[in-house]
């Protein structure tokens, strides 16, 4: 199929603008890469405190038989669902790793916190930030420098992005990502969110929200919506960065424990494939299906920032014009919470990311010349993995003569054409963003859950300092009307850029007694964010000396998700004379206290725009 027009051109000009960057970052990469291995090119001390600890088989192997030594980097820990099941994954591979002749250390830990916990509270404010704080420490591990591969273990929100920004600076060491999978069904989203939006008005008490919160969380692996956490399984897929399928195989499949092998087998090799660098696999192409994958699923927002983040981290320059221009052609294939009413394990049925992955190819919308970890490249992600007794091809292993347990079957038509559809008849022939651009500057919205009547909102505004403020205006009840909320100072420099999932239930009651209400903010709003229509990671931010800092109560301000429009109604010379107000003090000074905010605030200095990836290190 040959490749849409569009696509063809995005790449493109990704391509060009980022030469200067991309050559660099290659060229470091093949310096790297020509050094002889850690265990040889090393000195003695540092070689033996390298292995001190391993087990005297492996030491010699590693040592003596100049085997090959592979690096975990886990965010294992039981405060996230999704990574608890991590914990024995280590042993794991390292017992698979000895069958073949190889060794493999876990090289680190990184932190992993769950934004669940932490949605409304302080500590959320740590939250973007700690992305930055993962890729360094994945840096701080890999910089040990022994290692001959790398296996990533993680899944959710920041951690995804983290790993892979420290991954990159690594780029000339093979990487595949393992994650653990979705929890089983239990409380449906719609029906969560109904009893949240009745917490919101007072209908129900503590109790029966804990009861269904308690039924909706309920076991390992990661939450069931499609957030962040599960689009970034989505597009690691797209990237070609997993043992093809691995995504939402839930924790307790039989299945899952093999394909964790896999992953230190597909990282390691064998005669007849090599898994490449990261570096090389992360290219423009890489990116640009990473970003079809998104928009083809209705995916986070928050990727319009973590991705711009990763690119960068391989040297490669993209922007929202880029995003934008994908989502005018790129068809909305699939409806999973909350751009529809299925969860991601109703997706998995349905065909889940090879029925995405093969109909994107097939339509010409994703790169297939691209390299992935996998000798069959991209169109091994249209398959689905099950147990079996051998491999697809009937073949063993070189290096271990056993058959695989797994075996991969075509992702065959959609098993339900209301969570996911052909790409010749998609719900929707354009993407679920939506690049916004005006006298309030640029912004996006994500449309793909926002009703056609709501892609239009004119009212005037009413203008809070933060989130605490828009509640008690809600509970005071001064917002039932037509009403735009902004909500300002929350960028990546003023308090590092939380989520602002808490504001969804009292919006979606206004708007479900027939307001017609919107959200325009320099924050960010959850993966799992839905139907109100939401103007969001404004840039440049209020605490930069943004537009929102001249924002008035009563102000008329009209969204037009259609043209791609955000303005406040306010004559040109009026809005020009008027004063840009500062952060007020006791907000910035807020931010820096308490709830280990303080350690952040060199990172929130040196932030760059939320265009920009909002990176720390840049």
């Amino acid at each position: 199929m040959k490749l849409n027009t569009t696509v063809e051109v995005v790449t493109q000009r990704i391509t060009q603008c980022s030469q200067p960057t991309r050559s660099a970052y290659l060229a470091q990469l093949h310096a790297a890469a020509q050094r002889p291995p850690g265990a040889q090119r090393l000195g003695c001390a540092n070689v033996a405190h390298a292995f001190a600890a391993l087990p005297g088989s492996d030491k010699f192997k590693v040592v003596a038989e100049r085997a090959p030594n592979i690096g975990i980097v886990t965010a294992y820990n039981d405060m996230l669902s999704a990574h608890a099941p991590l914990q024995h994954y280590p042993d794991l591979i390292k017992a698979e790793a000895r069958k073949h002749g190889a060794t493999a250390q876990v090289a680190g830990g990184v932190p992993a916190m769950c934004d669940g916990v932490t949605q409304g509270t302080p500590g959320m404010e740590l939250s973007l930030f700690s992305r930055d704080v993962i890729a360094m420490g994945t840096a701080v591990a890999l910089s040990h420098d022994v290692f001959a591969g790398t296996l990533m273990l993680g899944v959710c929100d920041k951690i995804v992005p983290g790993l892979l920004i420290g991954a990159l600076q690594f780029g000339h060491l093979p990487t595949v990502f393992v994650p653990a999978g979705p929890m089983t069904s239990g409380l449906s989203n719609n029906d969560k969110s109904k009893v949240r939006e009745k917490a919101a008005q007072g209908l129900v008490g503590r109790t029966e929200l804990l009861a269904a919160e308690s039924a909706a969380y309920h076991g390992e692996g990661t939450c069931t919506f499609y957030g962040t956490a599960n689009s970034n399984q989505m597009l690691l897929e797209a990237m070609g960065l997993h043992v093809p399928g691995t995504a939402f195989i839930n924790p307790g499949a039989a299945v899952r424990e093999e394909l964790t092998r896999e992953a230190l087998r597909t990282v390691l090799g064998t005669a007849a494939f090599k898994c490449p660098p990261i570096g090389l696999v992360v290219d423009e192409r890489c990116i640009v299906n990473a970003m079809v994958a998104l928009l083809a699923t209705g995916g986070s927002t928050n990727h319009l920032i973590h991705w711009v983040a990763v690119a960068r981290a391989a040297g490669i320059m993209i922007d929202w014009d880029d995003f934008s221009a994908l989502s005018e052609v790129v068809p909305l294939l699939s409806r999973v919470y909350p751009n529809g009413s299925a969860d991601v394990n109703d997706f998995q049925a349905a065909g889940g990311p090879g029925y995405v992955i093969r109909e994107l190819l097939d339509g010409g919308f994703m790169h297939a010349d691209v390299l992935t970890v996998r000798a069959g490249g991209l169109r091994e992600y249209t398959r689905v993995p099950v147990a079996g007794g051998a491999p697809t091809d009937g073949a063993e292993t070189e290096a271990s003569k056993v058959p695989l347990a797994l075996v991969w079957h075509e992702a065959g038509a959609s098993k339900d054409v209301a969570v996911l559809r052909p790409a010749s008849d998609p719900f929707s022939s354009s993407g679920g963003l939506k690049l916004l651009l005006g006298n309030l500057g640029r912004s996006v919205i994500k449309i793909s859950a926002v009703p056609d009547d709501r892609h239009v909102i004119e009212a005037p505004c009413r203008v809070f300092d933060s989130q605490e403020a828009l509640h008690h205006a809600f509970k005071s009840d001064e917002l039932n009307q037509d009403v735009v909320c902004v909500v300002r100072w929350q960028g990546p420099q003023a308090n590092g850029m939380p989520e602002l999932h808490k504001l969804t239930p009292p919006l979606a009651v206004l708007q479900g007694k027939g307001f017609r209400v919107a959200l325009v903010t320099d924050g960010r709003m959850s993966g799992a964010s839905g139907k109100v229509p939401a103007a969001i990671h404004v840039s440049p931010e209020a605490a930069a000396g943004g537009p929102l800092a001249k924002v008035h109560d009563g102000d008329v301000i009209r969204l037009d998700a259609s043209t791609g429009s955000l303005q406040v109604l306010v004559a040109d010379d009026v809005w020009a004379a008027r004063e840009t107000m500062a952060m007020p003090e006791e907000l910035r000074e807020a931010n820096g206290i308490g709830m280990g905010r303080a350690l952040f605030a060199s990172m929130r200095r040196n932030a760059s725009s939320a265009e920009e990836g909002a990176c720390s290190w840049l």
